[in-house]
């Protein structure tokens, strides 16, 4: 059985800092990213997506958390063909597709601000998330195998917008371009009321890694603002249903990662920590082993100490499932 990681897609996120979720005493950046860690095992840096990281803040990263913890990189919006402002674009690149040397000291500086995390072994994984308008074909497969090439090496999930990659006739394909690039496909769950809704289906398609993102579900998708799209608070219901599935992905993986992408305030954070207690109580009990019954004559020898219990909520969400 895999490892099972549950976190956050942020922990910088405005919303949940203004909640009260982080202590007084812990509202800085080093305070807020030690508190986190002390609470989940993974989370997604969601900055990375509207600016090109920096090597000093994935060292300061590292530094700050505890071993075992890691941290699922968004990759830059420019490389996944989102629209990019050239005012985020540093030494006066341009935010253009279409130049591939402009494109390719854009990788570089992505690699480079990333490399610390690697150097670590804090690099869960870099996301790929792909826009509404990158469909099936092969231009995307052609734009798939180039990331491969460029990231070789690097622990990669990918994350369809458009609902027709796991669609009727093409699921089967999909989970195998995937896995010819070493690709751990990431599992959505999101409202299912919508035309462009993206089916909650959890293929494996890497042995090293498995992704399930919560967005929550609202029927704001694709309009509004950011909290308009993202704001939902789960239920325990909503959570539960989702208990055989992940444990199905950490029978077949190394690693399962459960992140929470929900709106707003503290609402991420309550969720994944309730994932985080469901999965613990859906732990089956360790089996008991029977001492031996000494010889005759000899007396017994003494049994191990009990282990003080510890925290879900410090624990659980980077153990080993099952």
């Amino acid at each position: 059985m895999g490892q099972i990681l549950v976190g956050t897609c942020s922990w910088t996120d405005r919303a949940l800092v203004g909640s009260g979720w982080y202590p007084p005493g812990r509202r800085d950046a080093e305070g807020r990213l030690r508190h986190y860690a002390e609470r989940f095992g993974v989370v997604e840096v969601d900055a990375s997506y509207y600016a090109l990281p920096g090597e000093r803040n994935s060292r300061l990263w590292a530094e700050r958390t505890p071993d075992g913890f890691v941290f699922d990189v968004k990759a830059f919006s420019l490389l996944t063909g989102h629209p990019t402002r050239d005012a985020v674009m540093p030494d006066g690149l341009r935010a253009d597709h279409r130049d591939p040397a402009d494109l390719d000291r854009v990788w570089a500086r992505f690699a480079a601000g990333i490399e610390p995390l690697r150097e670590a072994g804090r690099l869960g994984s870099v996301l790929f998330q792909f826009p509404p308008w990158f469909r099936p074909g092969q231009r995307a497969e052609a734009y798939l195998r180039e990331c491969a090439e460029r990231t070789e090496g690097w622990p990669l999930a990918v994350e369809f917008r458009h609902p027709s990659w796991w669609g009727p006739g093409q699921t089967e394909a999909t989970g195998a371009l995937l896995a010819r690039h070493g690709m751990a496909a990431v599992a959505v769950d999101m409202t299912q009321r919508l035309a462009s809704s993206v089916p909650p289906v959890t293929p494996v398609t890497s042995p090293r890694l498995s992704v399930v993102r919560f967005h929550g579900r609202s029927t704001a998708w694709g309009t509004g603002s950011k909290e308009d799209r993202f704001r939902h608070v789960y239920g325990e219901d909503e959570l539960a249903e989702w208990l055989p599935r992940v444990r199905r992905l950490a029978e077949r993986t190394e690693q399962v990662h459960v992140l929470f992408n929900n709106c707003c305030g503290d609402a991420a954070v309550r969720a994944a920590e309730t994932m985080t207690r469901l999965l613990d109580d859906a732990s089956p009990p360790a089996p008991r082993v029977p001492r031996a019954r000494p010889a005759p004559g000899v007396p017994p020898t003494p049994g191990p100490r009990p282990t003080p219990a510890r925290s879900s909520s410090s624990s659980s969400s980077r153990r080993a499932a099952g």
